[in-house]
């Protein structure tokens, strides 16, 4: 690839949807998602007969055409398309590979189930923040379902089941809404299907569960609704519990297909199919004893976009050089915006040191430090928008930037203390900070104390604090400082920030030079 970035596309041809993600691979290993698109073609009506008919065949390859003129719009040099159950298990999938082939020129790759559940176990140990204890990952699709057991650097257990919910939808569910006894006509089904999956549990005894894909995603957006009133700005490692599941199904199992089209949350193309994933995933739950269900935004496409990267890792460096999934986001973000490199280094540097020194005395632990390096690493990004108000052009690229092996609520604060750099210090008139929870708020306002000293030793930009040592008495911190030269700058700069620092440790704030 030498010096060029490469467009690279990744399509997922599926039971319900073909789903294709277009993206830019720079020569670092990073990359930036440019377009997405879903063509709804459901072959599903067709998987249980294992034959694609006339009018699917039609319908499949006129969406095929679109993706490709989308493709060649982009400029794109490589497209990935892999095909997943609904074409492999059809007798005349490969009539269908063959035409596409003639019509578009796109060679489509029917992947077997555990290539599938490889890629998408890829897929979410790099979108998920995962341990060295094993989670169980469930991907449920149209046609088949992916079981993946992991932690963040191996892979002890892969089954793909044809149990998927369309499949299951068209052989089980004939009522509207759904029957008790077709309710336990599912769960039976499902109880046998997964005796392998089960069995591999008990082996491997994962710490909790993760969804990947539209059903699962599609269960964490109905559920966050019900919980905080709105959906989160990711839904990448957003987090509930059984018991909320539990919640949600009873509300919602009784409901007719026109009362379901109207649920917050819920994608409409998914309102046929979204019932048996839910029974699916909550007897799975029930059979586990797991109680903890994480969801990741990441799945097959991004699994194929990584194994791409991978297998050229030779041509990239930035999976090598940071193997944390929650430190290679946050630089991707950094260089896709052309950061203060030098100066945010140094505004973390002091900041932490601080963080350090008062460890006995501010009450934040290991994950606050951590999210409060990061808020200064980035709190300068707003400059690749603008000078002006970039501290709140910040807020906004650091929410919206899809950070990898966060939740939310850590999104926010990266992103509000990073606002709160300068300019005013948190106030109520600040509606997104408001919205935020309270124990939220008041790490924000903790960490920012930090950011704005630390910013404001480093107002000249020129890195001249090369130590920094705190005492305390019982009414004054002091800063002693060892510069390269005069630091006047920087202690005018320090000074002028140190309301929440004062307010934080209750003493004012001297700076004195060694």
């Amino acid at each position: 690839m030498k010096s060029q970035v490469k467009r690279l596309a990744a399509l997922d041809i599926g039971t319900n949807s073909f789903h294709v993600v277009i993206v830019e691979v720079s020569p670092d290993g990073s990359y930036l998602t440019l377009d997405t698109h879903k063509e709804m073609v459901e072959l599903g009506p067709d998987v249980s007969r294992n034959f694609l008919s006339a009018d699917t065949m039609n319908r499949a390859i006129h969406a095929m055409k679109y993706i490709h003129r989308l493709c060649e719009n982009r400029q794109v040099e490589t497209i990935l398309a892999y095909a997943t159950s609904a074409i492999r298990e059809s007798r005349n999938g490969g009539e269908f590979i063959q035409s596409v082939i003639d019509e578009t020129g796109i060679k489509i790759q029917a992947i077997p189930g555990i290539r599938e559940a490889q890629l998408i176990g890829l897929a979410v140990q790099h979108a998920i923040s995962l341990g060295e204890d094993p989670v169980l990952i469930i991907d449920i699709g149209g046609g088949s379902v992916e079981f993946i057991i992991c932690n963040k650097e191996k892979t002890f257990f892969l089954e793909s089941l044809k149990i998927g919910v369309s499949r299951s939808a068209t052989q089980f569910v004939k009522n509207d809404p759904i029957s008790k006894s077709e309710i336990e006509e599912l769960r039976s089904f499902y109880t046998k299907a997964l005796d392998s999956v089960l069995n591999a549990v008990k082996k491997f005894k994962p710490s909790s569960l993760v969804g990947s894909s539209g059903t699962m995603e599609n269960i964490a957006g109905m559920i966050s609704i019900r919980l905080h009133g709105t959906l989160p700005s990711s839904i990448n490692q957003f987090q509930y519990e059984k018991k909320d599941l539990d919640k949600l199904i009873k509300e919602f199992i009784s409901l007719k297909h026109a009362t379901r089209l109207e649920f917050s949350g819920l994608d409409t193309k998914r309102v046929d199919f979204i019932v048996p994933g839910m029974i699916l995933t909550q007897l799975l739950l029930e059979k586990t004893e797991l109680n903890v269900i994480k969801t990741s935004s990441f799945a097959l496409r991004e699994g194929m976009i990584l194994d791409f990267i991978q297998a050229n890792s030779n041509q990239f460096s930035l999976l090598g050089e940071f193997p944390d999934i929650r430190q290679r986001s946050i630089y991707q973000l950094l260089r896709n915006c052309n950061w203060h490199e030098k100066h945010s280094i140094q505004v973390a540097k002091l900041a932490l040191s601080l963080f350090d020194q008062l460890l006995s005395e501010h009450g934040l632990n290991e994950n606050d430090r951590e999210l409060l390096g990061y808020a200064c690493l980035t709190h300068d990004i707003g400059y690749h928008i603008s000078h002006k108000s970039h501290h709140l052009h910040a807020l906004y690229l650091i929410q919206h930037a899809d950070l990898l092996g966060f939740d939310q609520h850590e999104i926010a604060i990266i992103a509000h203390v990073a606002r709160y750099h300068r300019r005013s210090t948190p106030k109520k008139r600040h509606i997104m900070y408001q919205e935020l929870p309270k124990d939220i708020r008041k790490r924000i306002k903790k960490l920012s104390a930090f950011m704005r000293v630390a910013d404001g030793l480093d107002r000249s930009h020129f890195q001249n604090i090369i130590d920094l040592k705190v005492s305390l008495s019982e009414s004054m911190i002091t800063f002693t400082l060892k510069a390269d030269s005069d630091p006047q700058v920087e202690i005018w700069g320090a000074l002028r920030k140190c309301e929440l620092f004062e307010d934080l440790f209750k003493r004012k704030l001297e700076i004195l030079i060694e």
